[in-house]
């Protein structure tokens, strides 16, 4: 092989490699399967809109706008992915309709980097923020306790010391729930009694996960969103409470989604940011489902990045988010 020849070569399988080093091909297949009823739902619809056409004209863009609606994208993000598409059909003049996948790719892409959603490729939390607090919010049935316990997992398969607190003690099943979780991923759980002081639990959580060296603290608490002024103040005394500890605290707050719940998982991200700053987003049950287009939708909206989905019911199938394999399984054969 000729030495430039072999330099392009070597240079590609290093491109390759990056790319799915770290995101292992197991990883990449359940995304794949995750995402297969939303891209086949997407892309089936996308085919029967060109048929028979050409070009990329006004009654292509109104039904991808149908279509990009009917994948629970939303209607504000859908506006902003046709507008950007017109733009670049008046600029380029023409633009084939075996084009349009590849555009779509490209601006559904910008969206998510616009978001600040970044390629998350390992469970590492950031210098000098020892222990690493994250607490969890989101309403009951959501998948909220169970995101909390595959992330205990996920963080002490990579070395992690982990701490769960169960501060939702408005159930008494979130309590037991949080608990049989430690016992299963092998993680202390601090907890009280049934109807104590969310802000007690998270005090004791966080006093005894610095004294043992934690590196990790996940903070269950109540998802109790009909009533908004109750929860404000029981999460603002919560983060007032932790800064008595360690002033960062919280380093994250989570915002856990149920994805098949489509435009109501939407709803429910503005209530909840009405009702606190959400820095991260946890979007479970994508797999199973045609409306997927909720990750983009939700994100691009509220400019909080995904961090974590949801895409089966193993231990496993929690994955950190990374937007160009999202992207690329989204788009896989497609584009």
């Amino acid at each position: 092989m000729q030495p430039f020849l072999f330099l392009v070569s070597l240079q590609q399988n290093i491109s390759v490699m990056g790319l799915f080093g770290l995101f292992n091909k197991s990883k990449k297949e359940t995304l794949d399967k995750g995402l297969e009823k939303t891209k086949q739902s997407v892309f089936s619809k996308i085919a029967r809109a060109v048929a028979g056409k050409s070009t990329v004209d006004d009654d292509v863009l109104d039904n991808l706008e149908e279509i990009l609606i009917s994948s629970d994208v939303g209607v504000e993000t859908t506006i902003k992915i046709i507008d950007r598409i017109q733009e670049r059909v008046k600029r380029d003049k023409y633009v084939s309709t075996g084009e349009l996948n590849r555009i779509l790719r490209e601006e559904i892409a910008k969206l998510l980097t616009e978001s600040n959603n970044g390629s998350n490729s390992d469970w590492d939390i950031p210098q000098g923020h020892k222990p690493y607090v994250i607490l969890v919010v989101g309403v009951n049935g959501v998948g909220k306790t169970t995101t909390i316990g595959k992330l205990a997992y996920q963080f002490k398969k990579a070395g992690k010391k982990v701490y769960l607190g169960a501060a939702d003690t408005f159930r008494a099943a979130a309590v037991e729930q949080i608990d049989i979780w430690g016992k299963r991923v092998g993680v202390p759980v601090v907890k009280q009694q049934m109807g104590s002081d969310p802000a007690s639990v998270a005090f004791d959580t966080l006093q005894s996960a610095k004294a043992n060296d934690a590196d990790v603290v996940l903070i269950d608490t109540a998802g109790r969103l009909h009533n908004k002024v109750g929860l404000m103040n029981e999460l603002k005394k919560i983060k007032d409470v932790m800064k008595k500890i360690i002033p960062t605290a919280p380093d994250e707050v989570l915002l856990v989604l149920d994805g098949s719940t489509g435009q109501n998982a939407f709803e429910q991200a503005k209530q909840f940011s009405a009702v606190t700053q959400i820095t991260s987003l946890a979007i479970t049950k994508l797999d199973g489902t045609a409306k997927g287009g909720v990750v983009i939708g939700i994100s691009d909206q509220l400019k909080v990045p995904v961090k974590y989905i949801g895409l089966g019911e193993g231990m496993e199938d929690l994955q950190l988010f990374d937007k160009e394999q999202f992207v690329d399984s989204l788009f896989k054969n497609e584009a």
